[in-house]
């Protein structure tokens, strides 16, 4: 497995310098966004030396020490020598890979942070992290980061693509990039909309595999997530809302419904649990409808109208064509050359949508009826800006007239700081919208 640069590696640095003393960091995150090359990484460049304990393939002889953790000395000598691996003081880490599998070490914790003899990592994937330790005490001195599928900066620093500089320089300037350069920035940033930021795909991509077979890897990881939420829900309606998320998008409809994707049986449905273990496996990213934008976002949710999104827009294409044995290379040459058909604009939606969690925002936007109509007004995705909003709209083309977002502008003016089209179009200012090409979201987030 290649390494990639991470940004996360600054947050582990920064946890080792000021908290490692006085708390143990979990890293949370969905199955192969990278978490455990992270750390091991991490591991090797900043202590002298390491113990990683991977929870899915633990030897029996490493199960047998947590029998005596009690005995912390006894413990670590048992560890020591099943793992044939050397602690010394102040200068190890051990690692608890995958901890939601054997929660007496997570409970541990609390005890071994306390004898303040190493430093502790946990990584944990999937919602199991909080069934399994439903009866054991989660210890107070745990610091806690997400790691996400790699974002588009990573992505380009893993391509050896030095791009995001110039586009980062071109937000700054508010110039155009031209036509030409603009078509070559947007040709990029669909290249990483169709690889996507799961570390094996891209891994793939970089050693020159065709997109058919970037697209097994991606397949892959999708039938680990299926195997995953059958372990949640084997009635497999976990799986079926996952599923669901491109159509419910493609259908242009105020909320996501879970009675579209999951068919009720003989017994009332739990949608509030189907939903809350989906959100929780990090799988998905939940954008909620904020009732009145006037006031704090968060306190406007509405969590009973909410839209769902995945957490990586190259599995979204690959979700988006799971009905064929395979997803061909010319799918991907058209996604590449912009030959999708127009429809396709909830795939930038998407991507928008994991660009803005990426920088540890949540997602929100706002429906209101027109007057005199059963038709509405939508703004895509709503973003604080200090006491005011940024109101955002996504669209493939960047044509149009935008009618929702200019209506917002006008019911919401006291409270608005910018209205934003993001396209494939170049930078430009028209009627009181700001045009962006959505390869500079990140910049935009940045900026806030």
């Amino acid at each position: 497995m290649r390494i990639f640069k991470r940004k996360a590696y600054e947050k582990l640095l920064k946890w080792k310098q000021q908290d490692s003393d006085r708390y143990s960091l979990l890293i949370e995150g969905a199955r192969r966004v990278g978490k455990s090359t992270l750390v091991e990484e991490f591991a090797r460049n900043e202590y002298r030396s390491y113990i990683m304990i991977d929870f899915a393939h633990m030897s029996s002889e490493v199960k047998q020490c947590f029998d005596d953790i009690e005995n912390i000395d006894l413990f670590f000598l048992r560890l020591q020598n099943a793992t044939g691996k050397t602690l010394y003081l102040h200068e190890s880490l051990v690692i608890f890979d995958e901890v939601q599998l054997f929660p007496r070490a997570r409970q541990a914790m609390k005890h071994l942070v306390k004898d303040g003899r190493y430093s502790y990592i946990e990584t944990g994937s999937l919602i199991s992290i909080k069934r399994n330790v439903k009866d054991i005490l989660i210890p107070s001195e745990e610091k806690k980061i997400k790691l996400y599928p790699m974002d588009y900066e990573e992505f380009l620093w893993a391509c050896g693509n030095g791009t995001y500089d110039l586009v980062r320089q071109l937000y700054k300037t508010g110039k155009p990039a031209g036509q030409a350069l603009n078509r070559k920035l947007m040709r990029d940033f669909r290249l990483y909309m169709a690889v996507g930021g799961m570390p094996q795909a891209v891994e793939a991509y970089i050693e020159k595999k065709n997109f058919a077979e970037i697209d097994s890897v991606k397949r892959s990881i999708i039938n680990l997530y299926e195997d995953d939420f059958r372990k949640i829900d084997p009635s497999g309606r976990i799986s079926s809302m996952f599923h669901y998320i491109p159509a419910q998008l493609s259908k242009d409809v105020r909320r996501y419904y879970i009675t579209g994707a999951v068919k009720q049986v003989n017994k009332p449905l739990n949608t509030d649990r189907l939903l809350f273990d989906l959100i929780d496996s990090q799988t998905v990213n939940i954008c909620y409808n904020s009732t009145d934008p006037r006031v704090s976002l968060s306190l406007t949710a509405d969590l009973s109208s909410y839209k769902l999104y995945i957490a990586d827009t190259g599995l979204f294409l690959t979700l988006m064509f799971m009905d064929r044995p395979e997803v061909q290379n010319e799918i991907y040459g058209a996604m590449l050359s912009d030959r999708l058909p127009a429809n396709l604009g909830y795939l930038y939606e998407n991507a928008a949508a994991q660009i803005i969690v990426s920088y540890e925002r949540k997602l929100y936007y706002h429906t209101w009826n027109k007057k005199g109509s059963t038709h509405y007004f939508e703004t895509d995705f709503l973003i604080s800006a200090g006491e005011k909003v940024d109101a955002l709209e996504v669209k493939s083309s960047g044509t149009g007239k935008h009618e929702s977002l200019t209506e917002f502008g006008k019911v919401f003016r006291r409270n608005l700081k910018r209205l934003v089209v993001l396209s494939q179009r170049d930078v430009s200012y028209s009627n009181g919208i700001n045009y962006l090409p959505i390869y500079m979201l990140p910049c935009f987030i940045e900026d806030r």
